[in-house]
């Protein structure tokens, strides 16, 4: 099959740089990169054009429309068989086409989502936030590996569909929101075999401070209503969890208060809980920092999320 590599890119030209030079290292046979201007004020013509001898590329520009809709733009100047969605903020690691080919041809896939990593010359904020994203402390490690596969809504940052997907469900239907994860949905909803193929990871070379990755967090609680608006049954259980824990987290000084057993107990949880998000990434990243910075990553992006939810949720019913 022909990939076809579709990239938007907004004000970011040197992440670009760094995608576009791991493509160029993968061994794969018939490829070609559409790169989106998305209506930025640094353009990436520059770069596009120093790799025009390396790689089969097309640069579409655009008028700001947001991200799910530059991607769409994409698609459609595209003349491949199969679309593999990037962001542009990511690295692909050595063999990343084969595995990808290998799970569509031998599990007759339609679509996919991949998961994310932290690559070993990442800052230890950057780990930390992987961390965070992808823990069995914080999301239950659901963005990288799942018991079914086919339970996997694709992130927008390592997903693609092949060419008959995108034409049969018209790609994504919100530039911004949750539209990955409402596109995931359609997908399944139209029929079409989407599963993660955990194989298939790129490094997510995230560029946010730990404000920023608060904000981010934030807006991927208030997304998950937006997906709701699409898919009435889209927040379920598992998405009130966050908002659990940070409740739960803010109670804690009151219950000393009301009951002193019920504060030791909750306190012993608490402390529980951040002792194993420490350790567990100080091991697996073989940096007592990174294990620090980790707790504070996976609280702020659960608190964030947890808040993030019911807010959006309580100005929709105000909004109606």
């Amino acid at each position: 099959m022909k990939f076809s590599v579709i990239i938007p890119v907004y004000n970011r030209p040197e992440e670009l740089r760094e995608l576009l030079e791991s493509i160029t290292s993968q061994r794969v046979a018939d490829l070609e990169v559409v790169v989106i201007e998305d209506g930025s004020k640094r353009d990436s013509s520059d770069i596009v054009e120093g790799f025009s001898d390396r790689l089969p590329i097309q640069y579409v520009v655009q008028e700001n429309s947001g991200q799910g809709f530059a991607r769409n733009n994409g698609m459609k100047a595209a003349v491949g068989d199969f679309f593999v969605i990037l962001d542009s903020d990511v690295l692909l690691p050595p063999g990343y086409f084969q595995k990808l080919s290998h799970a569509i041809v031998n599990r007759g896939l339609d679509a996919f989502g991949g998961p994310d990593a932290a690559a070993d010359d990442f800052s230890a904020l950057q780990k930390a936030m992987d961390f965070a994203m992808t823990s069995f402390w914080t999301t239950g490690g659901i963005r990288g590996k799942m018991k079914d596969p086919s339970n996997y809504q694709a992130r927008g940052f390592n997903m693609g569909v092949a060419r008959k997907v995108f034409e049969a469900t018209g790609g994504f239907a919100d530039p911004n929101q949750g539209e990955d994860i409402e596109w995931s949905i359609r997908i399944k909803k139209a029929g079409f075999k989407l599963e993660l193929i955990e194989g298939a990871f790129v490094y997510h070379k995230r560029k946010n401070t730990l404000v920023s990755f608060a904000k981010q967090a934030f807006s991927f609680g208030r997304n998950r209503v937006n997906v709701s608006r699409f898919h009435p049954g889209a927040i379920k259980v598992v998405h009130w969890l966050p908002t659990a824990f940070l409740l739960f987290s803010l109670a804690i000084p009151f219950f000393y208060f009301v009951n002193k057993l019920l504060f030791q107990l909750s306190a012993a949880i608490f402390l529980s809980w951040s002792i194993g998000v420490v350790f567990s990434s100080a091991i697996q990243n073989s940096s007592f920092k990174v294990g620090v910075l980790s707790w504070f990553t996976s609280v702020s992006q659960l608190w964030s999320y947890g808040l993030g939810l019911p807010l959006e949720l309580l100005r929709k019913a105000i909004r109606g």
